[in-house]
């Protein structure tokens, strides 16, 4: 289990993570549809996770949202770099009901976000405007190159689950171990 603590005037987050985990979670954000999320994310990656945010959520979500990205992005990059025995990419189509996302990303070692996701208003109290600077914040900081298309969808909150959940299993896949690669990359470096 690796830990990363970010202090700011609007956040003190503290994230606990270990890549080859069993998917479970302890996660205490302060915004209940993202802790939802990430106990959903936790699950489906397999990776263990702990988080902790005291943000001030009396303004908005924002800081706490982008921050745990922020945070959580940072870990897994500590725990996948340099990328040694594993897949490096991976993909995941996830249906929720009516909803069906697409997920693909590759461990480059260079952030890049296609996000190709229509959401408008709220899903309970949480700003769906939200998701968006939320993979943005953590793609930067994992350095990963990741495309997430809606296919189809109308229910929000299915859709944002169907996102997370295709990352979850797009990651799982992508840092499954295979000694056969060693580094998979031509440049010898990721």
């Amino acid at each position: 289990m690796i830990t990363k603590t970010r202090k700011t005037k609007e956040t003190d987050i503290t994230i606990s993570l270990n890549l080859i985990g069993s998917g479970k979670s302890n996660i205490n954000s302060g915004v209940g549809f993202l802790d939802h999320m990430l106990e959903s994310f936790s699950k489906h990656s397999l990776i263990d996770l702990n988080i902790d945010c005291n943000g001030d959520t009396h303004i908005d979500d924002h800081h706490s949202v982008e921050d745990i990205g922020i945070v959580l992005g940072s870990l897994l990059a500590d725990a996948i770099y340099p990328v040694v025995n594993m897949e490096r990419f991976g993909s995941a189509n996830i249906v929720m009901d009516e909803a069906c996302v697409s997920c693909d990303l590759d461990l480059s070692n260079r952030p890049f976000l296609v996000y190709e996701v229509d959401l408008i208003g709220k899903v309970g109290q949480f700003d769906t405007e939200l998701v968006e600077e939320f993979f943005r914040a953590f793609v930067l900081n994992a350095k990963i190159s990741t495309h997430m298309i809606a296919l189809r969808g109308k229910n929000q909150h299915h859709i944002i689950e169907a996102c997370f959940k295709s990352l979850a299993v797009a990651i799982r896949r992508a840092t499954s171990k295979n000694e056969r690669v060693g580094i998979p990359s031509t440049k010898d470096v990721l």
